[in-house]
Parts: structure tokens; sequence; C-alpha cells
């Protein structure tokens, strides 16, 4: 894990009509630690090992993501829960994602500044430029940004803590946010990041998918873990 330190940033984006991730708006976050890449096959398994947790989609896992140092995949909300409870950690704010893959970078769309290519991370459903896996990638297959976290960006998408509220920008509070208290989009949870299949601006760091039930386990949906605040 790393040191994300604390301070202050602009939470959403005003381009291109993202409408749920409006008004842009200052947010102030504690300090916290932060999984320096998506949890890994191996690490899932000895989380299944060395608990009594069930689980049994193994096969479907290793089409998309065929090794241990693989993220791993096909986990739901509760799934990602229950580790993280094991770890001793648990899942991130939406507010601390962003603002940990935005990585100091102000104002820009991804966390090395506006402009992304097949060098840059793991998207498209292609296989192109330093990209050379058709699903998953192995983790830190790409460079890291400014705190020393990889994968930001495309592999899988990750969850987040918090219910998806299309307007909780507009009543978010101003420090260490932590979502509304139900959904109001069925029962989602946020992801984050985009994935090794995303093609649209759900790569950007401001973006927010809204789909998340917490009972899905899906080919391009992991998720990392933070610790600190409580």
């Amino acid at each position: 894990m790393v040191l994300i330190p604390a301070g202050s940033f602009e939470m959403g984006d005003h381009h291109d009509n993202m409408n749920d991730a409006l008004p842009v708006h200052s947010v102030e976050l504690e300090s916290f630690y932060m999984d320096v890449t998506e949890v890994t096959v191996g690490d899932f398994k000895k989380f299944i090992l060395e608990s009594d947790y069930s689980y049994n989609l193994w096969n479907e896992v290793a089409v998309f993501s065929p090794t241990d140092n693989h993220p791993m995949v096909y986990v739901s909300w509760h799934d990602a829960t229950a580790y993280a409870k094991w770890a001793d950690k648990r899942l991130p704010t939406e507010a601390e994602w962003e603002y940990a893959a935005r990585g100091g970078m102000v104002g820009s769309r991804y966390p090395w500044g506006n402009e992304i290519t097949h060098d840059d991370a793991n998207w498209g459903n292609t296989v192109n430029g330093k990209d050379k896996w058709a699903y998953c990638s192995p983790v830190a297959s790409f460079q890291e940004n400014q705190y020393g976290l990889y994968d930001m960006t495309g592999n899988v998408w990750e969850w987040c803590a918090d219910w998806y509220g299309f307007d909780y920008y507009s009543k978010s509070p101003a420090k260490n946010p932590r979502g509304p208290d139900k959904p109001d989009i069925a029962t989602g949870r946020v992801l984050r990041g985009g994935s090794w299949y995303s093609v649209s601006r759900g790569r950007r760091v401001a973006s927010r998918d809204a789909y998340g039930s917490p009972n899905d386990r899906k080919n391009d949906i992991g998720f990392r873990c933070v610790s600190g605040l409580r």
C-alpha cells in the first residue's frame, strides 16, 4: 500500500455532458493508504484458502485473468467487501478513488493528462501498442501515476464503497464524503476506472458507472482496497 496524502481537489468533470459528474466541486480528504495494484487472483486465492468464504467461479476467472498476477475478476461488491474485511482494509469511497486516481494532477481527464493511447493503459478491447492483452493484463503492466498507483485507468472496473446517486455532487459534503444513504438507481454501487473492454469516456478519472448491482460478477470488474479513514 502507499500513503495518499491529505488534501483537497476539484471532483467531477464539466466536459462532454458528463451530467452525473457535475457540479465540479471542492472536496477535502484525510490521508489514507491504498493498494498499489488491483487485488490479484493470487491475493483472492489466499483469502479463500484462509477463510471459510465460498467461491466457485475459478474457471470463468481463468479465461480473463489466467495467472495469479492478473486482477481478480468475477467478484461482486459483497465478495470485495468480504475480502477487504478479512484483510483488515475496506473499499475506497468514490471521492478517495478519484483523488488517488488523479495523482495530484489538476483538471486532467486521465492520471497522466488529457489524452489516452494504448501505450498508457489496457482499454478498448483491442491489442495495440503496449496493450498486448485481449482481456485483462497482469497488474502493473503500464506506468504508475504520481502517487505510485497502477491501472487506475483501464484493466478492470473497481468497486467503491458508495451507493450511486446521480445528483449526489449537488449535495455532497465538502469533507470526506461517503456517498448517499441509499441508491437512486436500483441497487447500484459505484464502479470506477473503466476496463479492458471500455471504449467510451468511462476510462476518465471522473467517470462514474451507475449500474453496479452489489451482486454483479463480471469479467471486467475487480477492486482494490484502502485503509486509514474509517
